[in-house]
């Protein structure tokens, strides 16, 4: 959590010779009035969580390291700020987030029983560093991510320190909705300061864009994505295909697409039963099917990438998903992963303990068999079953005598009696087959 109950000052943040170019060289000042109702109601809801004295006590000793943790998060997980916070403004940002805790500490124990303003220059600080950011040059969806990061980590170690003072269930839930509450109006209190610094709409089409694309890889309602087009200015292309790229690769990878490509470089969500992609940018590429889809491999091509599916643009989350599973096959460096021209091995890639049970199971005859002789029989099977039983070709694939496919086959065929002669138990052998043991 930044810049909450800290009167930062904006200066800490650099002038870029670009920034100075275009303003006047003077600056906003920071007002004075009283919070706005969207802290007082976080410092009213911080106050109903009535934390004992004890417990706030034990919480506050801690604030140093957590906002060590806070820091070096951002750091490691928001390129935006690995340079920026180094040096002078990551000890102040530091000691911002140590005071913005010690704020909610106050409210949620009462210790400062009536006193709201606290929260209230927090948010009046977010605007300002809204606006420093756009001075700065910088997007303001890195500032977004920072806060994020920074409102996991907080919530992280202090619940953990809570739970080891026996602080109640209910009472770490309602910390938690006080927190991302509060990350909430902090968010929107930059978003409106860097606005309002650039005096521009383009600004807010950024926001709006940065909504909109991880709407599309959420799979939002259909309306919400219209709407959210709409806000973005973006027109709807027929299709969508979800390429995967490096994170610093981003910005070059797209200049080469079309200019409608819509980007998302940070803070990835997760897709159901994985976790979210790490360091790895996600282009959205528009009308890229069909014949056109070999136009975007040639133009991928010495690059590492992972290339989702075209569909349509309000189902884009099923591109991202594939490609996201797709992502986990290995390859060589370098190369670009066609995620059509992969689809059984996603497919066994999707569910890896239940294809491991399958092999298990289609495999127990040959348990019994040293490792080596049971390699070979699987490998002769496997080329049997997919060859069609053609010998000959069998041989070929394998490097052998025909001769020694036929005694091999005369092993399997005892081993599984009549399996062989059953459609089901041969798809659970090409199945289990075609996986590789872990």
């Amino acid at each position: 959590m930044l810049c909450a109950a800290n009167k930062i000052e904006v200066d800490v943040v650099p002038d870029t010779p670009k920034t100075r170019s275009q303003g006047s060289g003077e600056r906003p000042r920071a007002t004075t009035s009283s919070p706005p109702p969207a802290a007082t109601r976080t410092a009213a809801q911080a106050a109903e969580l009535a934390l004992d004295e004890q417990t706030a006590r034990s919480l506050r000793s801690h604030l140093p390291e957590v906002a060590e943790s806070v820091i070096a998060a951002i750091i490691e997980e928001v390129p935006s700020y690995s340079a920026p916070f180094q040096g002078r403004m990551g000890r102040v940002i530091e000691q911002a987030v140590r005071t913005s805790l010690d704020s909610f500490l106050d409210a949620a124990s009462g210790a400062r029983e009536g006193e709201q303003t606290s929260i209230g220059v927090g948010v009046q600080a977010a605007e300002q560093l809204g606006r420093a950011e756009a001075r700065a040059g910088r997007p303001v969806d890195a500032l977004l991510s920072a806060y994020r990061v920074g409102a996991r980590v907080s919530w992280r170690e202090v619940s953990r320190m809570a739970v080891a003072q026996g602080a109640e269930a209910a009472t770490l839930g309602r910390f938690a909705e006080v927190v991302f509450t509060y990350i909430d109006e902090l968010s929107a209190a930059s978003v409106a300061g860097h606005n309002a610094e650039t005096h521009t709409a383009e600004r807010a089409r950024i926001v709006n864009l940065d909504r909109l694309v991880r709407s599309l890889l959420v799979g939002a309602p259909e309306t919400r994505l219209v709407e959210a087009a709409q806000l973005a200015r973006w027109t709807p292309a027929r299709t969508l295909t979800v390429v995967l790229v490096a994170g610093e690769r981003a910005l070059n990878t797209a200049a080469m697409l079309d200019p409608r490509t819509l980007t998302l470089g940070e803070d990835l969500p997760p897709v159901r039963g994985l976790p979210a992609p790490d360091r790895v940018a996600a282009l959205l590429v528009p009308d890229a099917g069909g014949r056109a889809r070999g136009a975007l491999l040639d133009l991928l091509s010495g690059r590492d990438a992972v290339v989702g599916p075209a569909v349509p643009w309000t189902e884009a989350d099923r591109s991202y998903a594939r490609a996201v599973r797709a992502a986990a096959l290995p390859r060589e460096s370098g190369t670009v992963l066609d995620t059509d021209a992969h689809l059984a091995q996603i497919v066994l890639a999707a569910d890896p303990e239940t294809l491991a049970d399958l092999r298990e199971s289609a495999l127990a005859p040959f348990a019994d068999l040293t490792e080596g002789s049971a390699e070979r029989l699987a490998e002769t099977l496997r080329a049997w079953l997919l060859l069609q039983g053609r010998r000959e070709l069998v041989a070929e694939a394998l490097h052998v005598h025909p001769q020694t496919v036929r005694y091999r086959m005369g092993q399997v065929r005892e081993l599984l009696g009549d399996r062989l002669q059953d459609p089901d138990a041969v798809l659970e052998l090409v199945l289990a087959l075609s996986a590789r043991p872990s």
